[in-house]
């Protein structure tokens, strides 16, 4: 998710991540939730890619692991 032009996630999108976490949800429940998150998604699109810890938390270890060295 960290790629410059990564788009918002669709309520698709987000009923996908939820069924897989075991949380499925109602289309109007994905539709809200995209539209509520949507706008975080396009105001860190100039700088997606660019942060060494970007929109993927798990990367946060191998950043801190290399800044320690």
């Amino acid at each position: 998710m960290s790629a410059p032009d990564q788009a918002a996630p669709s309520p698709e999108d987000i009923a996908v991540m939820a069924e897989v976490a075991g949380l499925p949800v109602a289309p109007e429940v994905a539709a809200r939730i995209a539209a509520s998150i949507g706008p975080a998604f396009n105001g860190f699109a100039a700088i997606a890619g660019t942060l060494p810890l970007d929109l993927e938390p798990a990367s946060f270890t191998a950043v801190q692991t290399a800044a320690a060295r």
